[in-house]
């Protein structure tokens, strides 16, 4: 009996202390400390993948102790997802920002969805993504975090674009969900499955993706887009025109 209750003693404080490494904060202790191993990580999942990579040798390649990192991060799951999203930050910084500011609906989506599009498509991205991707099998809870705290986020915020171009009367949708996915895909039309699949060796060109955004928002707006909207860009047409 007696044993019995040290062992659930022990679990329990096993089970206290993995809830507390859990909940500590993610910036640690040290954030330049955690932004070497972040560092290093980065370095050895580009070299040898989710899968391949391990906490030694992302030890080894930030010059820390195996016990310095797991102050930090409890595993490697943990270490990658945090890599993800110091580097989505980075990466899509303030790029929703524009939805915010919406006098001319088309120049917004041209606009937005030229930015979509070229980070979208950049190196950077569809490496992590293909990461993602390959390690999303064998940890799909990790899988969903990422569309969750990434896709899903800028989804969301598009689609809150569009709620506020119908208040607007500017649009006419029944189904505002599907449509803010059927945007980003013409926006992206050709262009991240090339990449993703490693069809393309580069990035898309400047030119190519004002191409196929520019076609995509015609299409889009020609859809959605009701008699107001026609108005009221055909009112810019003649103010512009009329311009010495």
């Amino acid at each position: 009996m007696a044993e019995t209750l040290r062992n659930a003693e022990t679990d329990q404080c096993g089970d206290l202390l993995d809830s507390l490494r859990r909940g500590r904060p993610a910036a640690g202790q040290d954030p330049v400390k955690r932004s070497q191993i972040i560092d290093g990580a980065r370095r050895v999942f580009i070299d040898k993948g989710f899968e391949a990579a391990s906490m030694n040798d992302i030890t080894r390649e930030a010059g820390v102790s195996k016990g310095t990192i797991y102050v930090y991060f409890a595993n490697k799951e943990e270490l990658f997802e945090a890599l993800i999203e110091e580097e989505r930050g980075s990466i899509f910084k303030n790029m929703y920002d524009m939805l915010e500011k919406s006098d001319d609906l088309r120049q917004t989506l041209v606009k937005f969805g030229k930015v979509l599009a070229l980070k979208i498509t950049s190196a950077k991205v569809i490496q992590a993504q293909r990461t993602v991707i390959g390690a999303s099998d064998r940890i799909p809870d990790m899988g969903a975090r990422f569309y969750e705290r990434g896709p899903k986020r800028g989804h969301d915020k598009v689609v809150a674009f569009l709620n506020a171009a119908i208040e607007r009367g500017l649009l006419r949708i029944d189904d505002v969900d599907l449509a803010a996915y059927q945007f980003t895909e013409l926006c992206l039309a050709s262009l991240f499955r090339q990449c993703i699949f490693a069809y393309r060796t580069k990035a898309p060109s400047q030119d190519e993706i004002d191409h196929i955004v520019t076609s995509g928002v015609s299409m889009f707006l020609k859809a959605y887009g009701t008699e107001r909207l026609v108005a009221e860009e055909s009112h810019q047409t003649i103010a512009i025109e009329a311009k010495p």
